[in-house]
């Protein structure tokens, strides 16, 4: 990753520049082991980039899809779902190892764009707002919602404010997009912080009277549960009920709407309504899996876990290829190439149905000690070393995986009763410490009933909640506070 990494810029490579998302939350659970600085260089500057540059929508959040040069200042306006969902996780936890203001600033605005703006009214997530829109005279030009003319500031604004914001968001006479236009950039942060979000609010307003780009309300089952995954930890580190909320309702869509009698999913749905034409392929089910998980591990709903179990025995018994290694499509879906099924383990623009399924495999595995899933997820993750010495930009999520395998992954048991304030300290304490793939369960003390079996046998301590942090469900003694979670956490 080094070796293709741009020091300058960030990123990876030459124009055009696609977010990274699965080499980064590799980089990061590889820098949380090893300390390695050269891993937290690709982190920082590559991230930072990203968040400054005209990739990122510096009024109403959220990312478009990528730049088109090599410096993160003009994006494809288009913003898909997946890249918000993954980005906006990647950015949670780079605030979890850095503390970085820019980070956090980030996670809330990329969080309000998702229920915002891509929030249907069935309660999922759209799958992407379009590049394209009206301009004044009546034409469709891509990213014309987007950009600012120096003349358009100073109507916004007056010739004093519109001077400042030309400063503030790098809007130059030449302008840096077409025909004078300008993307907005965020290049330092501004020194009048009261004043800027005057500014913003006014050019959001002003913004927002143009006609908008039109919006895609497909529902992709993959996309959502990459959207559920990062909405729920972010609910829960940051204490957003409504990120939260907007995580269940849209696993309650897939459930209700995409999951069919036998166990199958389907891949899109549209205002409430499956597309049966479209049967699920494998990255729809590892990632809905992965969603349901992260919802299970961040509300301790013991439906969340049953309903990945689902999921995982599914993939299974219709997915793998008898070696250790998936097919991307089900054994009984309709054939697309003759006597063929693709069976690709590299990441694209989303994690590979394969390196997904891993993660899922192993995330279960943990949670309720039934190794079979565990020797699964080894065996799918032995192909990633070839993957990454020939293409390490597309072997992030199972080079993640792997990260956390070799971890244990550290397995946190917390009991107590649901709405102690101790409870949820310990909780968030283990989510923040999490930085290498470690699981969690939350729940009841002593519940031997629960379908998560690293809470069975696990008692409360002096009457009072507790922490267990475990590897492969050989415990070290419980704690009580947030501080000795977090040393437990990184004991060997």
């Amino acid at each position: 990753l080094w070796e293709t990494f741009d020091a300058k810029r960030g990123g990876f490579g030459s124009a055009p520049k696609f977010p990274p998302a699965m080499a980064l939350e590799f980089l990061m659970r590889n820098f949380s082991r090893t300390g390695n600085e050269q891993c937290k260089l690709m982190i920082d500057k590559t991230c930072e980039a990203m968040a400054r540059g005209g990739l990122f929508d510096h009024l109403s959040g959220g990312f478009a899809r990528y730049s088109v040069d090599s410096a993160w200042v003009v994006p494809h306006f288009e913003k898909m779902l997946y890249d918000n969902a993954l980005l906006l996780r990647i950015y949670l936890h780079w605030w979890r190892i850095t503390g970085s203001p820019l980070a956090i600033k980030v996670v809330r605005e990329t969080a309000d764009f998702l229920v915002t703006e891509l929030r249907t009214r069935d309660g999922g997530f759209a799958s992407s707002l379009d590049a394209d829109s009206l301009t004044a005279s009546g034409t469709m030009e891509e990213g014309a919602f987007y950009v600012w003319h120096p003349r358009e500031l100073e109507a916004a604004l007056g010739e004093r404010r519109a001077t400042k914001a030309q400063e503030l968001f790098h809007v130059t006479p030449e302008g840096t997009f077409e025909h004078g236009a300008s993307t907005l950039q965020l290049l330092k942060d501004p020194d009048d912080v009261a004043e800027f979000m005057e500014i913003r609010a006014i050019l959001k307003e002003q913004r927002d009277s143009r006609p908008r780009p039109q919006r895609d309300d497909k529902v992709i089952a993959s996309w959502n549960g990459l959207a559920i995954a990062a909405l729920a930890e972010a609910g829960l580190l940051l204490d957003v009920p409504e990120w939260l909320i907007a995580a269940h309702e849209s696993a309650q869509l897939l459930i209700d709407v995409h999951k069919q009698p036998n166990g199958s999913f389907i891949r899109s749905s549209r205002d409430g309504l499956a597309n049966l034409d479209a049967p699920g392929v494998l990255e729809d089910y590892a990632n809905v899996a992965e969603g349901f998980l992260s919802l299970f591990q961040c509300t301790g709903e013991e439906k969340w876990l049953n309903e990945a179990g689902s999921i995982v025995e599914y993939i299974r018994t219709h997915f793998s290829d008898g070696d250790g290694g998936f097919f991307d499509t089900s054994h009984n879906a309709p054939v697309v190439t003759a006597n063929a099924r693709p069976r690709d383990p590299g990441d694209g623009a989303t994690p590979s149905g394969w390196s997904a399924t891993a993660h899922a495999l192993l995330t279960y595995s943990a949670l309720t000690g039934d190794a079979t899933y565990r020797q699964d997820a080894i065996r799918a993750l032995g192909i990633y070393g070839a993957v990454a010495a020939r293409q390490p930009r597309w072997a992030g999520w199972g080079l993640a995986a792997c990260e956390a395998l070799l971890n244990g992954p550290r397995e946190v048991a917390i009991v107590g009763n649901a709405g102690d304030h101790l409870t949820r300290a310990l909780h968030v304490a283990a989510l923040m410490s999490a930085t290498r793939g470690a699981v969690i369960a939350v729940g009841r003390a002593n519940d031997n009933s629960h379908a998560a079996a690293l809470l069975h046998h696990r008692l409360e301590v002096n009457d009072g909640p507790a922490a267990y942090v475990c590897r492969n469900f050989n415990c070290l003694l419980p704690v009580t506070t947030p501080e000795e979670l977090k040393k437990a956490m990184l004991k060997d």
